[in-house]
């Protein structure tokens, strides 16, 4: 009998150390596969091509020149001040008007107060169409240059560079309104009013680019964090590439990564991920997300980077405009492999 229970014994501690044994293997074949996508998904692809004068194209002085005019003359620009907001889409207005006659307000209330997107279209009237955006509007009372002047100054720039192109898709370009709280993640966020009437137009959209804080860099070593630190493993630790962001079931992001890693000396990351990671939808592409139309962010990666997000720091002296200009360069690429 005593015999019996040690055999007993031996048997199970034997089976148990056979399944934690197969547990670990098991581990480790799910790890090495998990690494061996994420490396895939998320490094940059570089190519031998000769990487162009980005400069000479995107001019750096006029990023400047938006960044300033946003952060000195209509500040502060938010929801409590719509005299200052309509400054600022007066300006927009005026920039687009530069590269395409086919600009627009689209006008909307709230609370007694009048709020505006501004839209450019470039490009024939087609049944497909490629959206890119950025928010106007600041946080409090604050300058907001990166978050989001940065966004909107490169969107200028792109309208210049796409009125060169002879297009066989739409692009539209828009200016939001009221990304900022305290109406982020409410209908009444101008990406949402976009996105709505694209629907309620039965509107196709091929792609949707937010470009969501785009002008600040570090080389610093451990200037960069992430909001899981997993991702420690698999992205810089210095904050001197540019991210952009897509969806889990989404295939959309590593086109754009590698173009402005083809075109630039400029590394772009793209990561894959479910939305309720943090960060993965705080900005105006998620409002698309809602209308099932594929969107994706282009972002310096905003608080996990610029400390002096939503602060009164946030002004134009930090940005880092030679890159922002590689950025929207990269994106012009982009926009040229798929629309014309």
């Amino acid at each position: 009998m005593h015999n019996s229970k040690i055999q007993y014994k031996t048997g199970v501690v034997i089976i148990k150390n056979t399944i934690i044994k197969s547990i670990f293997r098991i581990s480790l074949l799910f790890t090495v596969i998990l690494t061996s996508i994420w490396i895939i998904i998320a490094r940059p692809v570089y190519t031998p091509q000769t990487l162009h004068d980005v400069e000479a194209l995107v001019n750096t002085a006029a990023l400047q020149q938006h960044v300033i005019f946003l952060t000195e003359t209509t500040v502060p620009r938010n929801s409590e001040n719509p005299e200052n907001l309509a400054l600022a889409a007066d300006y927009i207005k005026q920039q687009f008007e530069q590269s395409t006659a086919r600009v627009n307000f689209q006008t909307y209330p709230d609370q007694g107060r009048e709020y505006k997107n501004i839209i450019a279209h470039y490009g024939p009237e087609t049944d497909e169409r490629i959206v890119i955006g950025a928010h106007y509007d600041a946080y409090a009372n604050l300058p907001g240059a990166d978050d989001n002047a940065s966004g909107v100054a490169g969107l200028l720039e792109l309208g210049k560079l796409l009125s060169a192109l002879s297009l066989k898709n739409q692009v539209t370009l828009v200016a939001y309104t009221l990304e900022e709280p305290p109406y982020f993640a409410s209908d009444k966020m101008g990406s949402y009013v976009h996105a709505a009437m694209l629907q309620q137009q039965n509107v196709k959209i091929k792609i949707m680019i937010a470009l969501e804080m785009i002008g600040y860099f570090s080389d610093e070593p451990g200037s960069q964090v992430y909001p899981i630190p997993m991702l420690n493993l698999f992205y810089p630790d210095a904050g001197n590439f540019i991210a952009v962001i897509d969806r889990l079931q989404s295939n959309k992001a590593a086109a754009i990564k590698a173009a402005i890693n083809t075109y630039t000396d400029l590394s772009a990351y793209s990561i894959n991920a479910p939305d309720y990671v943090p960060g993965i939808a705080l900005s105006d592409h998620s409002n698309y997300w809602l209308f099932d139309y594929p969107a994706v962010m282009v972002t310096d990666t905003a608080l996990y980077r610029n400390q002096a997000y939503h602060t009164p720091q946030d002004t134009h002296d930090r940005l880092n405009y030679k890159n922002m200009a590689k950025v929207i360069y990269g994106i012009f690429q982009y926009i040229k492999t798929i629309a014309s």
